[in-house]
Parts: C-alpha cells; structure tokens; sequence
C-alpha cells in the first residue's frame, strides 16, 4: 500500500491503458446517488428474503431488544461494500440507471464510525469495510460493460478527525489554536508531527498520505460557529472533522497550498487507476472560489490526457441561486447541486403544498440567464429531492414517502423530476418507498440488503424488490424520458389551464389547504413539444383544458397519450382545439396520477 504522495506514478499507470470515454451530454444521464455502507454488501448467499409489507413492517420494533439494536445500527457500519453495489447493477440497469454516485470511499479514521464515509483517514486508501482497490475498479469495469457511468464523491475541504487541540473541541475565534498531537488508531493524541514512528502508526494512525501529517497543512482554528461568516466558514473545522488549508487568495490571485496539491494528485490517481467518471465535490462554499477553481482545472485538463473529454464534477453548493451561478461561471465546475431549493420545492409542488408557479419561476430567472435559462439548467444542475442528509430539513428529517397522507404522490415527484429542466438524481431506496424520519441523518440512511437497520423499522430483510410498482414504474418513466430528445434538452414552459373552458390561469395553491388540481407543463425542441401533467387529487381523476404551443399546431391535429400511470390510456389521441383563440387539449389525468402527450407522427 502506498504510504506517500511520491509512490504514485501517472505516467506510468496511464501508459497504453484504453479509458472509457465520457458522455457526450450529460443530460442525457439519469443519476443514483448511494451511501457504499447501507446499499449492498457482496454476499452471494440467497438467504436473505425479500421485503413483505404485510409480515415484515416494522419487524425490529416487536421486541425491546431489536428495537434498541435497530437504533445503535443506524449510528454504526452495516456492512454495505462495492463488490455488493458490483453484484446489484442487473437492478440498476433494469430501472434504466445510466450513472451511478457513491459515497466517499475512502480509508476513515478507524476510532470512529464513519461509515458515510466523510470522515477520511488516508486518501490513498479504500476503507476495508468496503472492500479493496481492485474491488472499485471490479464495479466501475462491470458498470462500464452495462453502458453506465461512476461518479465518485470526493472530500477536499477536511479530513477526518486526524489531531487533537490541546482544549477540547475549540470554537472557532480566528486565531490558530495549540494542537496537542495526531491521533493514533485508538483516537489518543500521541503522535507528535515533529517525530513520527511511520512503521509505529502505520496504517491506522495519523494521516496520509504522509506529507499531510504536518500542522502548516490544516488551519486549526477550531470548529465552525457561524456557518455563513467568512473567513470562519473557510477556515473553521466541520465539527471533528478537520479543516485543510487549501491555498490563498482569490480566484484571480490563487496560490494552492501543498496540501491541495497532494490531495488533487491523489484523486488523479484514482482517476487513473479506477476510470471513475466523474466527481461530486462536496462543501464547496467552505472551499473558496480558488481553492474550487484550481482543482477543477487540474482535474478536468488530466481526465483529458486520458480521453475523459467531459469528466463532469458535480459541486454540492449552499448559499442561493445567484452564488451558485456565480461560482459556476469562476470556478469551470460542471454543474451544481441542491441549488435554489430545488429538493424542497420539488417534493412540496408534488404534494400540493406549495404553489406550482414558485417551482417553475426556477427555469424563469431570465434577469440572471438571460432569454435561455433553460440550456443552463438542462446541464448545469443536478435535480433530485430525497437524499442522504436533507441539510434544508432542521432537526427532523424526512424522506418524501414519511408523509403518510401524500406519500401516494410519489411517482408524480419522480415525473417531476424527469421530466424538468436538470439532470436527475434519484436517492437510493426512493424506488422502493423508504419513508424514513428522525431526528437525524440516520432515519433517511437506511440499509437497502437486510442489515440490521433496514428500511420500515425492519432487520433481516432486503428491499431490492423489482416487482415493487414504485420501481417498474419509475423505470417505464426513466425509458420515456431516454426515448424523447424533446424531454432531455427542450425549453420548459408551465401552461395555463381551465376547468370550464373559458377561465384559464396557471394553477394556484390557495389559503393552506394543499393544492389538489392538476398542474400542466410543455417541453418544446424545435418543432416538437411534449405536454405533461400531474394530478395532485389522491381520489379522483381530473379533466381539464391546457394551452400548448398555437404556432405549432394546427386546430384538429391529433396528440397521443405516450405515457401516462394508467397504461390503458396510453395510445389514446386527443384533438387540439380553438378556445377563445387559443390552442387547447382537453386532458384526463388519472388520480395521483401523471400523463404526457405529443403530436401524432404522419404515417
């Protein structure tokens, strides 16, 4: 195992070794995002049974001791391995995934449980609960023969909780803080940077690489009090987890620290090494524009060296719309995600509990974008709205299906999804229902491959149900999606309705009861658009008349339904008519249901 930033050879690891190319668009892909530890592990046994509702809900709570083992496990590794995500690609695909983000892998501190994997120990290493290096090269070879993409979730703002500050858990105040030692296996601070037994600490002491064990490669200014005041949210640590000094200066003025040298050499490493695909920066308000700006110009001109044309780094930025679009355009990062409250306003429209017009006036920020908004948004945002830490949600957090009274709407929320500006993200177990909720990040993290912590309160059990109607659907959706261009990379416009043939508007929620109508939007390349729709009614079906594009079609031309959650309703065809000088097709949308329409093709 490679102990320093000097046992890598690029040149030589690159040489007469083929890489599998990058796609051509990005919005083309339908993203998965995993935790690695509560997906799949790579048991081969088949004695795990699947998931029945009727016999299993709840299972782990029938007793005190398997409740109180349900609780502790969500807090602890499960047991969840590459390898295992290795073994469930036949899943994925079938479900029409084409790119899959994990979790950090990387080696993690071995005196905490970490096993979301943030919390990284030694950069150079895979950590042994998920496997070894050649396993991650096994599952991204094996996704590469099934046409799908890996994109790797990267740290670079911290490392795990490598040193100990001679007072305990110091706030930040902006001066630097005495620092009593690096951490040995055991978490004690014996390890002194200015005598390290190398041999001694080796592996699960200190950090590595080795030339990262010095204080001048951390701030050590304490942990972070104000998370929106700078320079504290630059240089202040993530609560253990210890805060890099990256470089100074702006992103006109950069000088990167050795630190961030050494780390982006470690990612061009598993670049190399692994063909990964693409990266998920995370924290990246926390980095700087400079800091950002530097590693993804390293990152993308060597994925290009190697035939990566479009290595596509997906950057987790906080803060608003217009910091987002700004350090997008300084910083070259590839897209952005949970921007604008998307997660957010996403699922609400879906649920009816807030006004459509405030999800669609996210394509509409023309003020910013100019007249064509929507090709920035096609590329350069990551939509989705479960996900593995809901930071929008304080204190309690909630997957969309924890909500028993609309969790039925689900599938629209997916349709939503696909079918918006963006490319699409979906969380893990999402397709199959989970409905977590806690006071925690744990409650949305559940195991997937019958751990201890599995989904519904349950142990014992597997949820890689194919049959489930969340999941076949979903995939039906996902092949649409992949089969209309129109979908993919058209303009979006929200279109007005009218339940009474004369009064139309854009559909409103009003006072505080949940919206229940139908809500109506068109997706137009060229000269083809697409109608779709959503009922937010859970009992009853909707009909309703919405305008489409009047200099596109003729009245009395016909549309078809070619998708819609009733598959009987599919290959039916409505005639677009005048109302009031204005083109118009008459829509039934099924009861919590989803349609879409387009123009019939001439034979």
């Amino acid at each position: 195992m490679m102990r320093s930033i000097h046992d890598i050879d690029l040149k030589d690891l690159i040489q007469n070794k083929t890489y599998f190319p990058s796609p051509e668009a990005w919005e083309n892909q339908v993203l998965y995002f995993l935790l690695v530890d509560r997906f799949s592990n790579d048991n081969k046994e088949a004695s795990t049974p699947a998931y029945a509702s009727h016999a299993d809900y709840e299972n782990a709570l029938r007793y005190e001791n398997t409740c109180k083992e349900w609780e502790e496990y969500g807090d602890k590794w499960n047991g969840g391995t590459l390898l295992g995500i290795k073994r469930r690609i036949p899943y994925l695909k079938k479900l029409g995934i084409t790119a899959i983000w994990i979790s950090p892998v990387f080696k993690q501190v071995a005196f905490e449980e970490t096993y979301h994997g943030y919390g990284i120990q030694n950069f150079l290493a895979i950590d042994p609960h998920f496997g070894a290096p050649n396993d991650m090269v096994e599952l991204i070879q094996e996704a590469h023969n099934n046409n799908m993409y890996v994109i790797l979730d990267i740290v670079l703002n911290h490392t795990g909780n490598v040193f100990r500050y001679e007072e305990e858990a110091p706030k930040y105040n902006g001066n630097e803080l005495p620092v009593k030692a690096f951490n040995d296996r055991d978490g004690q601070a014996v390890i002194s940077p200015d005598n390290i037994d190398i041999d001694g600490i080796w592996p699960d002491g200190g950090v590595w690489p080795l030339e990262l064990m010095a204080l001048s490669a951390f701030f050590h200014k304490g942990q972070i009090v104000n998370w929106d005041s700078f320079p504290e949210y630059i240089e202040g640590d993530f609560f253990s987890l210890k805060k890099v000094r990256t470089g100074s200066g702006d992103y006109d003025d950069f000088q990167p620290s050795d630190a961030l040298q050494i780390l982006i050499d470690c990612y061009k490493y598993w670049i190399a090494f692994a063909d990964v695909d693409g990266f998920r920066l995370d924290t990246v308000k926390h980095l700087g524009t400079g800091t950002v700006q530097h590693f993804v110009r390293e990152i993308h001109e060597f994925a290009k060296t190697i035939g990566k044309n479009n290595f596509y780094i997906i950057g987790e930025i906080t803060g608003g719309f217009e910091f987002a679009i700004d350090t997008l355009k300084k910083t070259g990062i590839d897209a952005a995600l949970g921007i604008n409250k998307i997660p957010e306003k996403l699922e609400s429209v879906a649920k009816g509990y807030l006004d459509p017009i405030e999800f669609f006036r996210l394509f509409k920020n023309s003020e910013l974008l100019g007249e064509e908004e929507h090709k920035w948004y096609k590329d350069n945002v990551v939509t989705m709205f479960d996900d593995h830490d809901m930071v929008i949600q304080n204190g309690q957090k909630a997957r969309f299906c924890a909500d028993k009274q609309t969790s039925q709407l689900l599938l629209n929320a997916l349709f939503l999804n696909l079918m918006s500006p963006g490319i699409p993200c979906i969380y893990y177990g999402t397709e199959q229902g989970f409905d977590g909720r806690g006071e925690g990040d744990k409650y949305v993290r559940e195991a997937m491959f019958g751990g201890k912590f599995g989904a519904f309160r349950t142990s014992g059990v597997h949820f890689f149900r194919d049959e489930n109607p969340i999941y076949t659907e979903l995939s039906r959706m996902i092949d649409f999606r992949q089969d209309n261009l129109t979908i993919r990379q058209g303009r979006v416009y929200q279109r007005e309705i009218s339940y009474n043939k004369h009064d139309f508007e854009l559909p409103h929620k009003l006072g505080k009861e949940r919206h229940t109508g139908a809500i109506v939007w068109s997706r137009i390349l060229s000269d083809s658009e697409i109608v779709l729709a959503i009922n937010c009614d859970l009992e009853h079906d909707i009909e309703i008349d919405a305008i489409i594009d009047g200099t596109l079609h003729n009245t009395g031309s016909e549309f078809e339904c070619v998708y819609c959650s009733e598959i009987a309703m599919e290959g039916t065809f409505v005639e677009v008519v005048d109302i009031e000088g204005k083109a118009a097709l008459h829509l039934t949308i099924p009861r919590h249901g989803c349609v879409a329409y387009c123009k019939k093709k001439l034979v």
